[in-house]
């Protein structure tokens, strides 16, 4: 009896105090079965069935959050890879199904749908050329469609052409979106050893493993594991990773009862759970300030990736306990605009560009939500997605590349992308060229790791 008591008022504390909530919980549907030579009934039929299967995800999940008093930040939907209906499609039917989609997130009302999608990391079908060219569009015609690419894999290497053509449409899409400082590319996600079961945005698709439809939840607590260490302000190393374990613990356990229950109410299956900490503009809900607490100045400073590594595997050890289906990407969300701390660390002089890119080596992700000046050039963009790309593909984990390059603005400047993807000081770029490995394409071939039959 005492043990419940004080577990409801420690859940208590952990949402009113420390932030605790859960990010998302992300419905997956399968439209392999909406694939038609017939364009207009292809679209119907997608509109159709993501209408239909998700008609009360909002209204579940709004239920359970005032029934159980932890908040559900955001409904969203993950659909099969787009490039996958589109064999038949032209560039413009490909903008008009995303269209589709922006009006059936809007119908809804769930707040992104992911799944604007391509898998190229060994080659291109006729479908996924007509994503790529639709893209930058596609991306700066909607606002509640995400979309992602993958252009490598350790058991495939590194799609180098496509690589150069994602610098293109990273650059092309923010200046589609200029007046919006490029918002378009806040959308766009390209991976590294993409994961099928993802529940964050902007990179989630129902990857071709998975069912008909599904509930994936991804749970978050920068805040409550901020507010334990606190507590602790004199344990070691190895008490702070245990101090970190069990707080993972206990915020799984509580993201999973939620999950489970909404999936139950919607009458489908329960996925996954995303175990990674993912930060927000509200203050004390931050990974770097986290990692300041462990011991750091600033983050950036030496001594940065040790503390990173610490605590993302200590939130792991802790959510393998509390559930036995964990997957997406767990770990730890490094998003520059959507973290105060990472932002006080750029402005600060302590945190760069490189240092974030050394820092995806231990985290769950890769270079997220950075915003760069506007006059990087697509090679230079390709090159940052090179080098992430290689780090996934040699480490065995997924990376990812969520860039802006802001039209128009300088080193230093400050901007607004509003809501949840905050603000973020725009850092500059090596000002040395790799075009010329860029514009030699091919692939980059797997590595010895790949071996692995």
């Amino acid at each position: 009896m005492n043990i419940a008591i004080n577990e409801m008022i420690e859940t208590i504390r952990m949402v009113q105090v420390e932030n605790l909530d859960i990010r998302t919980v992300t419905m997956g549907i399968s439209l392999l079965d909406c694939a038609d030579k017939d364009f207009d009934k292809m679209n119907k039929r997608v509109y159709e069935k993501i209408t239909t299967y998700a008609k009360d995800l909002k209204e579940v999940a709004e239920k359970a959050e005032k029934e159980f008093g932890i908040p559900i930040i955001n409904k969203r939907i993950s659909i099969t890879p787009v490039a996958e209906l589109l064999g038949h499609a032209t560039k413009e039917q490909a903008v008009e199904l995303a269209k589709t989609l922006d009006r059936a997130a809007v119908t809804l009302g769930v707040d992104f749908i992911g799944g604007f999608s391509a898998l190229i990391h060994k080659g291109l079908s006729n479908g996924d050329q007509t994503l790529l060219d639709a893209l930058p569009e596609a991306l700066s015609v909607t606002e509640r469609v995400c979309a992602s690419v993958s252009v490598a894999s350790t058991r495939s290497g590194i799609n180098m052409d496509a690589v150069k053509r994602m610098g293109m449409i990273i650059k092309e899409a923010a200046d589609r979106t200029k007046h919006k400082n490029g918002l378009a590319c806040a959308k766009l996600v390209v991976f590294c050893n993409a994961v099928e079961d993802n529940p964050f945005m902007a990179g989630a698709f129902h990857g071709a493993g998975e069912g008909e439809v599904v509930l994936n939840v991804g749970v978050s607590g920068p805040g409550v594991v901020l507010n334990a260490l606190k507590r602790y302000p004199d344990a070691d190393l190895g008490e702070v990773a245990d101090i970190i374990k069990k707080t993972a613990f206990k915020i799984t356990r509580a993201g999973e009862l939620i999950g489970r229950i909404v999936a139950e109410r919607l009458n489908v299956p329960f996925g996954i759970m995303d175990l990674s900490l993912a930060p927000t503009n509200a203050q004390n809900d931050s990974v770097a300030e986290i990692l300041e607490e462990i011991g750091l100045e600033r983050v950036g400073t030496h001594g940065t990736i040790a503390a990173l590594a610490l605590m993302n595997d200590a939130v792991k050890k802790g959510g393998a306990m509390a559930s036995s289906y964990v997957g997406g990407l767990s770990g730890a969300f490094i998003p520059v605009s959507e973290d105060n701390g990472m932002i006080r660390g750029i402005i600060d002089n302590s945190l760069t560009l490189s240092k974030l890119e050394a820092m995806t080596c231990v985290c769950s992700v890769g270079l997220d939500m950075i915003a760069l000046t506007g006059d990087v050039t697509p090679a230079t963009l390709s090159a940052i997605i090179a080098d992430e790309a290689a780090i996934g593909m040699i480490n065995k984990k997924t990376t990812a590349v969520r860039v802006i390059p802001v039209p128009g603005k300088k080193e230093g400047e400050m901007v607004e992308f509003g809501g949840l993807l905050g603000r973020a000081p725009v850092m500059g770029v090596n000002p040395y060229s790799s075009e010329k490995m860029i514009k030699r394409g091919g692939r980059i071939p797997a590595p010895l790791q790949s071996l692995i039959n």
